[in-house]
């Protein structure tokens, strides 16, 4: 046993000599925010606790709604600017009526309001590392931005969702909604890096089958959809967050408080776990 911890002494030594970093836990986790428009603002909620408490995020990922937070708080922005700005939020701030056969409503209005609510503007200038999540729709697959270059395209693209939002266009393709292709970036997380993956789902309404209108012909088709991919982003999270935003409507800006209370419940009964993936444990399974 002495010499089993000797050794292990000496090769951190050695290795620090030469510039390798000792094996240890996680600087930090990557944390997965998932989309739900307005209940997007639940994040908020989760973000409060985690810095009251201190726990650090490495890498930050977002999609649809989660994109907008997440963009904020790797600028900076603490819980309460971010709530501020949610309290702030109105449907007109962020699109318009623009009748196309791609969709009925236009993102263009975003980018202002993203301009006045978010304290940094490009990726390279982030806090946090930030990843933004959109999707290709010609291709279907996963558009990943990070890095360099401009937020507002990709987190309008990530908002984009399909039949009420039109597509952006950027660099000759057309992206929607992040979520079709990557409802939680888990997967995103995992290839920027070895640490433990966080991530926070919002559960959309009930919509019923039998269809009223043409947008929740559209909520329907995403809730069977999110029902069949669910186990592929659990696979890619070690811990997974399920703010209760239930009876909130997709678009209802008026729950800022409730949802925030939803957020920072579901993080304090989180943090157990959390803190035993930031000290280099195992959980059993996602919860």
């Amino acid at each position: 046993m002495a010499i089993n911890a000797f050794a292990k002494a000496a090769s951190a030594f050695w290795g620090r000599l030469r510039g390798v970093p000792a094996a240890g836990p996680p600087a930090g986790i990557g944390l997965a925010l998932g989309g739900g428009f307005s209940r997007g603002i639940a994040h908020v909620g989760v973000l409060r606790v985690f810095e009251r408490e201190g726990v650090p995020v490495q890498w930050i990922a977002g999609v649809s709604a989660g994109s907008i937070v997440a963009a904020g708080y790797a600028g900076g922005a603490d819980s309460r600017h971010l709530e501020a700005v949610a309290r702030s939020m109105k449907m007109k701030d962020v699109a318009g009526w623009r009748l196309s056969k791609l969709g009925v409503m236009a993102t263009h209005k975003m980018e202002e309001f993203l301009r006045r609510a978010l304290p940094v503007h490009t990726f390279e200038r982030m806090k946090i590392p930030l990843t933004v999540v959109a999707t290709d729709l010609s291709t279907g697959e996963p558009v990943l931005f990070q890095g360099n270059g401009e937020i507002f395209s990709p987190v309008r693209a990530s908002c984009s969702y399909p039949g009420l939002f039109q597509p952006v266009q950027h660099n000759g393709r057309y992206l929607v909604d992040g979520a079709i292709s990557m409802e939680i970036p888990a997967q995103a997380l995992r290839h920027a890096g070895p640490m433990p993956t966080v991530s926070v789902a919002l559960p959309p309404p009930l919509v019923s089958p039998d269809p009223s209108s043409v947008f929740s012909v559209v909520n329907r088709c995403f809730q069977i959809m999110q029902r069949r991919t669910e186990a592929y982003w659990r696979a890619h999270s070690d811990l997974v967050l399920t703010p209760d935003v239930h009876g909130v409507s997709w678009d209802d800006f008026g729950q800022v408080t409730r949802l925030i209370e939803a957020g920072i419940q579901a993080a304090e009964k989180a943090l157990p776990n959390i803190w035993a993936l930031l000290n280099g444990r195992q959980l059993r399974r996602a919860s």
